[in-house]
């Protein structure tokens, strides 16, 4: 599918089409974002995303087969420079915990008005986190995310003990069938969520919280 020039590239990932051709009209109204693909499974929704490259995919919580959840842990570890908004009914603080554990940069229910998902969709692209009102005071006093381990998927956690042990970007990639430039997205990644500046900075983080064995 075509898009315009410079338009952000959205997937829709939901196993009701209704509900995706909702959102497709809804978001296709709004200039600045072109839907280039819709998937009603998380194969069809792996696929598409090797394929068209997309800045964003807005992905339902509750789907037959692999869940939301599961599959957005999938494509942090695959795709990491491709932003995940989860979609869902549910407003169960653990969903919440569960969908930034696994690489989601938001969480909006199914129930917000249409703007607070554009909205979304316009702060993550911008490298921002959002969550429907109410969800990030409740996920703030959550336990789980107090530390800052916590925030991390287990990719993630697990490139942070490689840097740990001196390994280069090249190397880790060797080592976990990874390309340079993933293993380099991972990096920015655990410095935004780690709110850390500079290479040195993230190199003194990992070696102190290594993990033991």
């Amino acid at each position: 599918m075509n898009s315009p020039a410079g338009a952000a590239r959205l997937i829709l990932v939901d196993d009701h089409p209704l509900v995706r051709d909702g959102l497709r009209a809804r978001l296709e109204a709004v200039p600045g974002f072109a839907v280039v693909g819709e998937a009603g499974n998380a194969q069809e929704a792996l696929t598409l995303a090797a394929a068209h490259e997309p800045d964003l995919v807005l992905m339902d919580v509750g789907m037959n087969g692999m869940n939301g959840i599961a599959l957005a842990a999938l494509f942090h570890e695959r795709f990491p420079g491709i932003r995940v908004l989860m979609l869902s009914m549910h407003d169960n603080v653990e969903y919440v915990t569960q969908a930034v554990r696994a690489g989601a940069s938001g969480y909006v229910l199914k129930d917000s008005p249409g703007a607070e998902i554009i909205r979304a969709i316009g702060a993550v692209l911008d490298g921002r986190t959002f969550f429907s009102e109410g969800l990030g005071a409740r996920l703030i006093q959550a336990s789980a995310i107090r530390d800052p381990i916590e925030r991390l998927t287990p990719r993630e956690r697990d490139i942070l003990d490689q840097l740990a042990q001196g390994l280069s970007s090249k190397q880790i990639a060797q080592r976990n069938g990874l390309s340079v430039r993933t293993v380099e997205t991972h990096r920015l990644n655990l410095k935004r969520k780690l709110e850390i500046e500079g290479q040195a900075e993230l190199i003194k983080f990992a070696v102190e919280h290594r993990r033991s064995g």
